[in-house]
């Protein structure tokens, strides 16, 4: 008993602490800097330009912000697309750094897109294959046909994990290899402003090692749950 509700305290620290943290950052660099000479969609416009990704546009979105490799797109929530805050910029940037990596064929980037499209799919089926179960055990009449069931929604879900685990360094490269070398170099930022947009693209870095330890955590109890 004892071992499970430390079990759910670290999952729960694994899955919140992170989020918390990121959200605390992010707040606290997103007062509106009238030092700016643009927003954040300004200056992923700006960014895209300078590196002759003219055939990329930036658009804005609900859905969190991205970089789509299919569409060829950049899109930001509208706190960052009109923000002139430190956030802003410094997430617009980030994403231009995916669309940098798109433009050099970085091939974590395509293998994740890739592996993405099949996550999707994947994750759909995994979640009717455990929903069936029970079904598939009373319906053959044997235990066997439910280890077989569950044995496949196992796989289903290790591709989601293999997703977050690949995603980790792509964005960690878009952050440090790209953005904040592209921001430095071209003094978009004052050397106060550096520490600041470190801190953010740390943060934003950590909740993706937060989705992949708690995707790991996942499987390891239904794995767990096998076995018994």
């Amino acid at each position: 008993m004892v071992r499970m509700i430390l079990l759910l305290l670290i999952v729960a620290l694994v899955m919140v602490g992170p989020q918390l943290w990121t959200r605390r950052v992010f707040a606290k660099h997103s007062t509106p800097r009238p030092d700016f000479p643009g927003t954040g969609g300004e200056l992923a416009r700006h960014l895209l330009n300078r590196f002759d990704l003219h055939h990329v546009t930036v658009e804005p979105t609900q859905l969190g912000d991205h970089y789509d490799p299919i569409n060829k797109t950049v899109r930001l929530t509208p706190a960052i697309l009109d923000g002139k805050s430190l956030t802003a910029i410094t997430i617009a940037a980030h994403e231009v750094g995916h669309a940098i990596q798109d433009h050099l064929g970085y091939q974590p980037l395509a293998e994740r897109t890739k592996l993405v499209r099949v996550a999707q799919g994947a994750e759909k089926v995994g979640a009717i294959l455990m929903m069936g179960i029970p079904i598939a055990g009373a319906m053959a009449r044997t235990p066997v046909a439910s280890v077989i069931v569950l044995m496949a929604g196992l796989a289903t879900m290790g591709i989601s994990t293999l997703v977050h685990l690949v995603t980790l360094p792509v964005e960690w490269d878009a952050s440090f290899k790209r953005a904040l070398p592209v921001l430095k170099q071209g003094n978009y930022l004052s050397q106060a402003d550096e520490q600041g947009a470190r801190s953010i693209l740390t943060a934003a870095a950590l909740t993706y090692l937060a989705a992949s330890l708690a995707s790991l955590l996942n499987l390891w109890r239904w794995i767990g749950f096998l076995r018994r």
